[in-house]
């Protein structure tokens, strides 16, 4: 049976992720987070020395950027998992200082074209699922299936505030919802690849929604298209 390239965009903290790598488990398909390699070069950047008061240091960033590598591997519980350069960054990539960062980085052209270069290549065979930003519109412009979630900034909010208590990293709602309401300026007006809805995108807003409702209506999408696949 024919694999699906499957294409998940939106707003930050909307639960991409979580939803896509749920989906990818039910399908058998690989997820691939690119919203976590975009994270965790914006680590490299912190860490190194590259981004320092909202200011990247491009030139240094594209001369080092070949000695950047990211992959992915699962833990023991079947989580996936963040590694920069061989180290496990998946905590550290969540933080609050890192998401500051991240718009700021990915929003620079020659690290989108490396990104986009690697995103294609992984996926190569179809059986994927990859959320992001411009995954619709950019990397996959013909992916089979093409969902936008988009839900309420507030309600946004305290899913990330949520988040981090759990976590133990504890940050203000306040300072969390204007974090979130700048990425969104950020992801939507950058001069590269912005933030927007595919034409032919299905739009998903699961502020109101549960986890369960918002599964079963992707599986529903799904199973449509591979209906829809069979009778062409």
């Amino acid at each position: 049976m024919m694999k699906l390239i499957i294409a998940i965009d939106g707003f930050s903290s909307c639960g991409k992720s979580t939803m896509a790598k749920a989906l990818a488990k039910t399908l058998d398909y690989t997820y691939i987070d690119s919203g976590a390699m975009y994270r965790a070069l914006s680590l490299y950047c912190l860490q190194n020395g590259l981004l320092q008061n909202g200011n990247l240091d491009e030139k240094a960033l594209q001369a080092q950027l070949g000695e950047v590598l990211i992959t992915f591997k699962n833990n023991a519980e079947g989580a996936s998992q963040t590694y920069l350069n061989g180290l496990n960054v998946e905590r550290e990539i969540r933080t609050m200082a890192v998401s500051n960062a991240v718009s700021i980085v990915s929003a620079v052209s020659f690290v989108r074209e490396a990104m986009v270069d690697l995103q294609r290549k992984a996926s190569i065979g179809g059986g994927v699922v990859m959320d992001g930003r411009d995954i619709g519109t950019v990397v996959f412009p013909d992916a089979d299936l093409k969902i936008f979630v988009t839900a309420d900034a507030k309600i946004r909010a305290q899913r990330r505030y949520d988040e981090l208590v759990e976590k133990g990293q504890a940050e203000s709602f306040e300072a969390i919802l204007e974090n979130i309401q700048l990425r969104d300026k950020l992801d939507q007006t950058r001069a590269v690849s912005p933030l927007r809805k595919a034409e032919d995108a299905l739009e998903l807003d699961n502020g109101e929604i549960s986890v369960q409702e918002q599964d079963a209506w992707l599986l529903e999408q799904v199973n449509a298209k591979k209906y829809d696949h069979c009778r062409d």
